[in-house]
């Protein structure tokens, strides 16, 4: 199927953000922003679950249970991502590159199942991974399984409101190329936090 002509530079868009950030995050080298490579390290788990604060919110084995002010351990598997239930803490805990990638993949995840597969995958269905490869091969099939989404929907799809149907946003009242646009600001804002606390882990003192 031809891509539409609206969809293609947000395509594009999370195409590049995708592999920036997965490229940040395995190595062995990155795009720096201006077209030469650095150097880049395989995440470890120690980073994957540092902490820079007290009270963090992060990825816990589900026999400690959740963490400070956290109420619940979301997703499935011997491993949860710290939750808690509407109105949330304020101010919000600070969360570990566990947590932000957890929570990217989930919602990548669903929000492709939503749109072109069963669309009744909850965040109780999604593993979430106790270390650092792992939780970077989620992130890379949810945003396999994303972009084949985008791939399978024509113009009329587009300006289809509720054309995704996932259940913790506006997709059910917004037409899909706005969901696709917000979907790019999450990978894009996520992405930059996961760098950040690479650059703050590699600095800190020791």
């Amino acid at each position: 199927m031809t891509v539409p002509s609206r969809l293609s530079p947000l395509l594009e868009q999370f195409d590049f953000a995708r592999k920036r950030l997965a490229d940040r995050m395995a190595g062995p080298v990155m795009d720096s922003g201006d077209g030469a490579d650095t150097e880049v390290f395989p995440m470890t788990d120690e980073e994957y679950f540092w902490e820079p604060v007290p009270g963090c919110w992060s990825v816990r084995r589900r026999v400690d249970g959740p963490g400070p002010r956290a109420t619940s351990l979301a997703g499935a598997g011997d491993w949860g991502r710290d939750a808690a239930s509407y109105p949330h803490p304020w101010p919000p805990p600070f969360t570990t590159i566990a947590w932000r990638l957890s929570h990217l993949g989930e919602m990548l995840a669903l929000r492709a199942d939503h749109t072109v597969g069963g669309h009744s995958l909850t965040r109780d269905d999604c593993s979430v991974s106790g270390d650092a490869a792992g939780a970077v091969a989620a992130f890379d099939a949810s945003a396999a399984a994303w972009r084949k989404a985008l791939l399978s929907v024509d113009e009329a799809a587009l300006d289809t409101v509720g054309y995704c149907t996932y259940p913790h946003g506006s997709d059910p009242e917004e037409p899909f190329i706005d969901i696709v646009w917000w979907v790019n600001q999450e990978l894009l804002h996520h992405g930059a936090e996961v760098a950040l606390l690479r650059d703050l882990y590699r600095a800190r003192p020791h």
